[in-house]
């Protein structure tokens, strides 16, 4: 069997992954972020429905209404999370979201520190500074991107890593129900500033792939995946989203980087790569199914 942790490393790898084609989507898509929203949430909420009725047979939904106060603090921060990534990848390019969330692992180490007492790692402080010296690189003396745009990019930075630590702090609650509240309510709340019923069938299956695919798998894996993991080692393999994100945009677009988006994109991916093949062959060694 995989041990948690080693379990935890592959999913939240894997979810890091998945959230990077959110920038294309958003690029491909034609429509506002509001018209967007509406839509994606619905079939973020489907996605994840079927994946709770495959991996858990439906059992947590009787528990839909008794999550708690850290459960519907979980819905509405991440229904607000999507909004802001969304609307960030709007207003700045999808790099300076990329690299702006990569900036996580800190945001995550203080919150643990301040809410829980957990105290880093010093490897995984080292491949954060690392990581942080990637975006640093990054970002340059760029004059691309907002300000407004920014702002929301760190805003939904800071709610991901307050999801991080009430995962942690209550792994009892029933993330997967929680995390499908939050998609529907996220579409709720941004349903009268679209005009999601003027949207093409073409368009409409791009938000469908768009919620399945970012939001429903992302997040799924995210959720399982953030139990076995300290937050700040989650949030800096999150920070994978960084260095992929503009990746898929130069194959789809052919927007060739800068250099200081190679350079920066490299050394994040290669600290959060490096930090995960240590802390695998640290762990101990799970037992080989027959």
């Amino acid at each position: 069997m995989i041990s948690p942790y080693r379990l935890g490393l592959i999913f939240v790898t894997a979810s890091a992954i998945a959230w990077s084609l959110a920038g294309l989507f958003t690029q491909i898509i034609p429509l506002d972020s509001w018209t967007i929203l509406s839509w994606r949430g619905i079939f973020g909420a489907i996605g994840l429905a079927v994946v709770i009725l495959i991996t858990e047979r439906g059992k947590h939904w009787k528990e839909i209404f008794r999550i708690g106060k850290p459960g519907w603090l979980f819905v509405i921060v991440s229904g607000i999370c999507m909004v802001f990534f969304i609307n960030a990848l709007k207003e700045t390019t999808v790099a300076h979201v990329a690299v702006i969330y990569a900036t996580i692992p800190f945001c995550a180490a203080t919150l643990a520190w301040l809410v829980m007492g957990e105290q880093p790692e010093i490897r995984a402080i080292v491949a954060s500074l690392a990581a942080l010296a990637g975006v640093v690189i990054m970002v340059g003396l760029g004059t691309e991107g907002t300000l407004f745009g920014d702002l929301l990019a760190f805003g939904m930075t800071l709610g991901m890593a307050v999801l991080m630590i009430i995962v942690r702090r209550h792994p009892d609650i029933a993330v997967m129900p929680a995390t499908c509240l939050s998609a529907l309510f996220s579409s709720v709340i941004c349903w009268p500033f679209g005009d999601a019923l003027a949207v093409s069938n073409q368009n409409l299956l791009l938000i469908a792939l768009f919620g399945l695919m970012v939001s429903a798998v992302g997040v799924a894996l995210f959720a399982l995946g953030a139990k076995h993991l300290p937050p700040i080692e989650t949030a800096l393999i999150g920070s994978l989203d960084a260095p992929l994100a503009p990746l898929w945009i130069w194959i789809a677009f052919g927007e060739i980087p800068g250099s200081s988006t190679l350079i920066g994109g490299s050394i994040v991916f290669g600290a959060v790569m490096l930090h995960i093949i240590f802390s695998a062959s640290k762990s101990k060694p799970a037992p080989i199914l027959s």
